[in-house]
């Protein structure tokens, strides 16, 4: 068994109910379940589609709620999106109950965030779990072993049911049911698309732009279908743990890009999965592509895991100078280069670094890439 970094337990403030956000079957409800196992508390464990539950705070009523935690000291509720006015319901309990212990776990941030948000304000604690890191997997191998499987990461991904699987045919199939039955159906749901073509021609051409800055203008032509829509349907893969924004960074050079944004998959294997591409790295022409997703979201969930916060960014000129990803904290610029190859060619963002002074450069490849994303 695979450990997660996050221990409940320790996550716990007073008066803040903990939130666990993240897409479906990445291992939520096993956390939770884990952590119930082996906690000392009197705790009261329930689920956002039983119906009594969802009636109890639907009421909103003080009383009810009262007495569906008495005696408890610790309230714990799987897929809370399902259940409506969690948010205002929850707000009653710390109000109420600031000693009571509340953790919930949401599949959508879309869903869920618009029912807690505005009710749970400075009451919540908010924790994104994502499929498997490779700071998750060093517990399993060593670096050697990590890095003689970068290329399986690369093409299938790291979802906690994919990575178990025995065989290539296994994680094809259970990829295309991850597609297809979960993320995508939850999101034609959550965000009441009805087109579901129009949404899965563009999240082909998201995974075909991979790296590369995208239009929306290109977009709503490809897909004849009008700015503002194709603009919300981005939102809705945001916040529904399938695709991740990358905004461009500028300060100073006129020259610099400033409205463009790169898009990127949180899971590799999601991404193959939706233009049906699960070659060897050998039999493919979008290695590199491959690489700088992984490398990018796998940074953002070392961050995340090991609660360290920067802005990134991408940066790019109108004459075509370029760097995969900028990271701004502590007053400083960090700028990345990823490339598979060892042996690119990498020219050193000279104009970057002098307009920045207080910048920094460094390339990774498939050798040393590790050191970016291992603490």
């Amino acid at each position: 068994m695979i450990k997660r970094l996050f221990e409940i337990e320790k996550l716990f403030w007073k008066g803040k109910v903990l939130i666990i956000y993240g897409p479906r079957r990445v291992g939520k409800t096993t956390l939770l379940k884990d952590f119930l196992a082996n906690t000392t508390y009197k705790y009261k464990s329930d689920s956002g589609d039983n119906i009594p539950t969802q009636q109890i705070f639907y009421s909103q009523s003080i009383e009810e709620l009262s007495s569906y935690v008495q005696g408890y000291q610790l309230l714990a509720i799987d897929e809370a999106q399902e259940i409506k006015n969690i948010g205002m319901g929850l707000k009653i309990l710390v109000d109420n109950f600031p000693d009571l212990k509340i953790v919930v776990t949401g599949s959508s941030s879309f869903d869920l965030s618009q029912k807690i948000g505005e009710p749970l304000t400075g009451r919540k604690r908010t924790i994104m779990l994502y499929p498997f890191s490779q700071q998750e997997l060093l517990g399993l191998y060593n670096r050697y072993e990590l890095n003689s499987k970068l290329s399986d990461f690369l093409v299938f991904g790291s979802y906690p049911e994919v990575f178990v699987a025995k065989s290539k045919i296994e994680r094809i199939e259970i990829l295309r049911e991850l597609v297809g039955s979960y993320l995508l159906k939850d999101i034609l749901a959550l965000g009441g698309i009805r087109g579901p073509k129009e949404l899965f021609d563009l999240l082909k051409l998201l995974a075909f732009q991979v790296g590369s800055e995208v239009s929306l203008n290109e977009l709503s032509s490809n897909l004849k279908i009008d700015v503002k829509t194709v603009d919300r349907y981005l939102s809705i893969l945001e916040q529904g743990f399938v695709i991740y924004r990358l905004g461009s960074f500028s300060r100073n050079l006129r020259k610099e890009i400033t409205r463009k944004s790169k898009y990127y998959f949180w899971d590799n294997g999601i991404r193959n999965a939706i233009i049906s591409q699960f070659n060897d790295l050998k039999d493919r022409n979008d290695t590199g592509k491959l690489f700088e997703n992984f490398m990018i979201l796998e940074r953002v969930k070392f961050l995340s895991n090991n609660f360290i916060y920067k802005n990134n960014y991408f940066w790019r000129t109108y004459d075509r100078k370029e760097i995969d990803l900028i990271e701004e904290g502590d007053g400083k610029l960090n700028a990345y280069e990823f490339k598979y190859s060892d042996n690119a060619k990498i020219k050193k963002p000279v104009e970057f670094l002098n307009e920045y002074q207080n910048s920094f450069f460094t390339f990774y490849h498939s050798k040393n890439y590790l050191d970016f994303i291992l603490p």
